[in-house]
């Protein structure tokens, strides 16, 4: 058996005895130091650039701009907002302006422009980097926003040196000194618009974004904020506001008609049929039947403003299934003429009124449908009245065949206005006595010729915007009459029977509000006149 191997004797560097540690160690123990002592400074000085970065980019004007909290009426602090049409008479004052973003065009990262529109006005603001007032990361937020975004701004309003081109008030700008985000745009829009407010001939250049009307139809709510859609409409309120205020002096109260009827009260083919609890009912087409049985009961003077049904499959430039009628009615005492007369000044009232009191309006449709001033007589001369048989000499003349003449195309018709514009110099005209086959059964005939009625119809630009006529207020009459058109008067049996207790003779007639306002400002489709329009081919929105 081996014998066991002697230990070993543990060496100066184990047991830590001797002189110190080795050279190696003492290498080794020194780079280690340098390593940390290299650490600690680099850290230390990106520390101190850290801390000297931060203060270079503390947001000193957090609380000047950024989203609102959601509107529920919170509070109430009572601070008045300034309309940007009057900012012009605000230069060098402080202002508060909720507008929204039609566009923005940043220059760096330390000025933004922004247009702000506010109906047919809009302004430019201006946010510029200052100390302690409007930092960057505030002016990259404000360049940020989504165009058609809703804010509140504060600011001072500054005279240019040179006229703003891209705004209506172009003498003034904001300088912004706050700004809040009151809504923002979900989503991306359809169109801008910007585009949609182009004229029409500039958007025909390849540069832009065409928006068709069918586009437009079908985001309606973005097309209405158009200057130029604002303008229409205000120009629409205007002329119902204008025939509210001539008849009203002149002795007319308004009346609302129902709109549901038991029967098709001038044309079954032209009247909307609906479900009417177990039976059916009829959307009425005019107001015309209550009206006259209005005056039956004596209110002698009468006007409605509503909706009128019309169940024509017309996809033309001038149709719609439901539009706005201005309606009126009025007993006169020896001629029906009395009546025409008080409806062509009634007309030249809401032109004038148009004119004088909507300048500005009319200017702003004119930029993206320029047009000619609507033109009509204001001379002694008076309107312009034809009877039917002149229209039609006149359009014989011109070398249409008297066979085709029978009725007006919407062809002649317009052919009859370039003509009677070229002789006459005006856009605005009346047709009267026209044939007894084209009115309705309850027009008066003409007492010394059948064939004829005592009817009239209203011209703008070459298209009819009224018919009327005087009234058969004879029962007996009526009835025949009714019976030569098919209509059974047992089928409007109240209406006849208003006749049968006494009524005064009258006359009156129905415009449309939408081809009024469509032919005075030339937009040359009625679509355009009408807030969201109802065609036979569109429902919505």
């Amino acid at each position: 058996m081996a014998s066991a191997e002697p230990p070993k004797e543990p060496t100066q560097e184990q047991t830590g005895e001797g002189d110190g540690p080795s050279k190696s160690a003492l290498k080794k123990a020194a780079k280690q130091a340098e390593k940390e002592k290299k650490a600690a400074e680099k850290a230390a000085k990106q520390k101190e650039l850290d801390q000297q970065k931060a203060a270079n980019e503390v947001d000193y004007a957090a609380e000047f701009y950024g989203p609102l909290p959601l509107n529920q009426s919170q509070s109430r602090p009572h601070r008045v907002r300034d309309q940007v049409a009057i900012l012009s008479e605000r230069a060098g004052q402080p202002v508060l302006i909720r507008a929204r973003i039609q566009t923005s065009r940043a220059q760096g990262n330390k000025m933004v422009f922004l247009n702000l529109r506010q109906r047919t006005d809009s302004v430019q603001a201006l946010l510029v980097v200052t100390p302690e007032k409007v930092s960057k990361q505030m002016v990259k937020w404000a360049a940020s926003l989504a165009d058609e975004s809703i804010v509140l701004i504060e600011g001072v309003a500054e005279k240019t040196q040179e006229p703003i081109k891209s705004a209506t008030v172009s003498d003034v700008e904001v300088h912004v000194s706050k700004i809040y985000l009151i809504a923002t745009v979900d989503g991306r829009l359809p169109f801008s618009v910007e585009d949609a407010n182009r004229p029409e001939t500039e958007a025909e250049g390849v540069q832009y974004n065409r928006v068709l009307l069918e586009t437009r139809l079908n985001n309606r709510v973005v097309d209405l904020r158009t200057q130029t859609n604002q303008a229409v409409f205000t120009l629409q309120s205007a002329v119902g506001d204008l025939f509210r205020e001539h008849l009203n002096k002149l002795g007319f109260i308004e009346i609302h008609s129902p709109k549901l009827q038991g029967a098709a009260t001038e044309s079954g083919a032209s009247v909307f049929k609906v479900s009417y609890f177990k039976g059916n009912a009829y959307l009425a087409q005019s107001p015309q039947l209550a009206k006259q049985m209005a005056i039956a009961a004596d209110f002698e003077r009468v006007y409605e403003i509503g909706p009128v049904f019309r169940a024509e499959d017309s996809n033309t430039h001038r149709h719609m299934t439901e539009f706005i009628g201005l309606d009126l009615e009025m007993a006169f005492e020896e001629h029906y003429h009395e009546v025409m007369e008080t409806i062509d000044t009634m007309l030249k009232y809401i032109f004038t009124g148009l004119r004088d009191k909507y300048k500005k309006e009319i200017e702003t449709v004119q930029k993206q449908f320029p047009a000619e001033d609507f033109k009509w007589r204001e001379g002694p001369e008076g309107t312009l009245v034809l009877s039917f048989r002149e229209a039609v000499d006149i359009l014989v003349e011109d070398g249409v065949p008297r066979e085709d003449l029978d009725d007006f195309s919407t062809e002649n018709e317009k052919r009859l206005g370039r003509l009677i514009k070229a002789k006459y110099d005006t856009d605005y005209y009346i047709i009267d006595k026209f044939p007894m086959a084209l009115r309705p059964f309850y027009t008066m005939p003409d007492p010394e010729d059948p064939t004829l009625s005592n009817s009239y119809d209203f011209f703008m630009r070459g298209e009819e915007i009224l018919s009327g006529a005087q009234r058969i207020h004879d029962a007996k009459l009526l009835s025949e009459k009714m019976m030569s058109k098919g209509v059974d008067p047992e089928t409007m049996k109240p209406y006849v029977d208003a006749f049968r207790m006494g009524c005064a003779p009258h006359a009156g007639g129905g415009i449309g509000l939408e081809r009024v306002l469509m032919l005075f400002l030339k937009l040359n489709n009625i679509r355009r006149a009408s807030l969201f329009p109802r065609d036979p081919k569109r429902l919505e929105p």
